[in-house]
């Protein structure tokens, strides 16, 4: 366990815990969603026994830790410094196995709620109700709507009524999970507004019925405009990044094996049945733009790649600040740690 001490590592990449009894299919999301994990492989994983990080560092916006814990863990066990691994949380993902018996989760799930927002008030709680795929519709909202009862009962009979929790549905055997993962990145994200602006302004100047700005490792979508989203939508976009992905993979490269499979040359036009266009475009080497625009619309082309400059153009701007604050914010990480006293009490001398 590295950094925990370090006050600025967590604003330069925030802490995400992934939480739970055993078994609820905690390493399984993060293999499905992060290494490409083929779902059906995620059956012969074994059980986590120890707290597993990695940081995810795919663009430059979905740039964060990943904490795995045992189900097992123990809040009470004297070598277990929750405080420390709470104070530099972003977001605590509880996820529960919706297809066991939950009142123990939901007992560990009030224990890890009210230990963590004592520590940090600031953390999101997101609770991920898994393994919908083998519940029938009535069933999954059902088991929603007493899941989120009895886990806001449980804070108001103590008193935590302002505690927040946001509910999503969750399977790793369709879209869910990618799609609650981009909900809980885009809370980390302080960017956001400014990339909804963004986008807002041009699918209005370009016909464009709905945009997502995606992140093409994890296909999560870290901003998209201010219409809502619909998850078949959602599923179109994903689909088209990988027939991108895997046709680049075979075509992309040079003759001789080298060069990137997605670069800045990488884009795409599918024309579905329903007089709808998809239209990929390269942002930055790690960041991808999905448009759905009508056949009519689209025939202005012209304007949307004039308007996409424009947009590309910004996003850089706004990577350059963000990169201007990583390296401010490292370079006082650096300082602070040469001011601390070495172990005989005199002050550490920058070299």
């Amino acid at each position: 366990v590295l950094d925990f001490n370090d006050p600025f590592s967590t604003e330069v990449k925030p802490r995400i815990l992934l939480m739970g009894l055993r078994r609820s299919g905690k390493s399984s999301i993060q293999k499905v969603v992060f290494h490409k994990m083929s779902p059906n492989e995620t059956l012969f994983l074994e059980s986590t026994n120890k707290i597993c990080r990695e940081d995810v560092s795919n663009s430059s916006f979905v740039n964060f830790q990943i904490w795995d814990f045992p189900g097992q863990i123990d809040f009470f066990d004297p070598t277990f410094d929750y405080e420390m691994i709470f104070r530099g949380t972003g977001a605590l993902i509880f996820v529960i196995d919706s297809q066991d018996d939950y009142m123990e989760a939901l007992a560990r799930l009030h224990l890890t709620v009210t230990r963590a927002y004592k520590v940090n008030p600031d953390i999101n709680f997101e609770i991920f109700i898994h393994k919908v795929d083998g519940l029938s519709d009535d069933h999954k909202i059902e088991t929603q709507r007493d899941i989120h009862q009895r886990a806001n009962d449980d804070l108001a009979d103590a008193g935590l009524e302002k505690i927040h929790l946001s509910f999503y549905l969750t399977s790793i055997y369709d879209h869910s999970i990618f799609e609650a993962f981009s909900k809980v990145v885009q809370k980390l994200i302080p960017q956001l507004p400014t990339l909804e602006n963004l986008l807002n302004i041009f699918i209005s100047n370009s016909g464009i019925e709905k945009a997502f700005l995606f992140d093409v490792v994890s296909k999560i979508y870290i901003a998209t405009d201010s219409t809502p989203v619909d998850m078949q939508t959602y599923e179109l976009c994903c689909d088209m990044i990988d027939v991108v992905i895997d046709i680049s993979c075979i075509y992309g490269l040079k003759d001789d094996g080298t060069g990137t499979p997605y670069d800045k040359e990488s884009m795409a036009i599918i024309k579905l049945n329903n007089t709808t266009v998809l239209y990929l475009k390269e942002v930055t080497k790690f960041l991808a733009l999905v448009c759905f625009v009508r056949e009519e619309s689209f025939e202005r082309k012209g304007l949307i790649d004039y308007n996409f400059h424009c947009f590309r153009k910004a996003i850089q701007e706004v990577f350059e600040v963000r990169m201007k604050v990583v390296r401010s914010r490292k370079h006082q990480s650096h300082m602070h740690k040469n001011k601390r006293p070495t172990p005989n009490g005199t002050p550490r001398m920058p070299l």
